[in-house]
């Protein structure tokens, strides 16, 4: 991984909405979203949290994908893909799903992406979140214009 474009604290949910809004301002469809940590560590508030504000509106309900795996939601920004990878097996399962085609049409929001295996797209923003006893951390890396386009965003 390169060096990490920010390292975060989030002390709370409304600083992972937060997060989340600045996130939500930046992203276009093609651009995939990896969601890392262990169970607890807000992935999917972080997730549902962006497609909310995308979508122009805070009671969007967003379910987790964690039995379907799969969401979509039609917003303003295009089309978003929330993916919930935890109880695949092999990475060709991904393949079943659409997500590799969903990868280069769509925002793609996906948890769990060490499922991916050699799937996971070179030029993805990588979010690793981390829970701490009393708040959660972010930590974000990513390739190509990710800095740039973050720098503004993130300041």
């Amino acid at each position: 991984m390169p060096n990490p474009i920010a390292d975060l604290d989030l002390p709370d949910e409304a600083a992972t909405a937060a997060l989340a809004a600045r996130l939500a301002t930046v992203v276009r469809p093609g651009d995939v979203l990896l969601l890392s940590g262990p169970i607890g560590a807000g992935k999917t508030a972080l997730a549902r949290a962006l497609i909310r504000h995308a979508s122009g509106n805070p009671a969007e309900d967003v379910p987790s994908p964690t039995f379907t795996l799969v969401q979509t939601y039609a917003t303003p920004r295009g089309e978003i893909w929330h993916a919930d990878l935890y109880r695949l097996t092999h990475p060709d399962e991904v393949l079943e799903l659409g997500l590799a085609e969903a990868f280069d049409s769509a925002i793609c929001l996906v948890e769990w992406p060490d499922r991916l295996g050699a799937l996971a797209p070179p030029g993805a923003l990588w979010i690793e979140l981390a829970a701490g006893r009393n708040s959660h951390r972010a930590t974000l890396w990513g390739a190509g214009d990710w800095r740039h386009r973050l720098e503004a965003a993130l300041a």
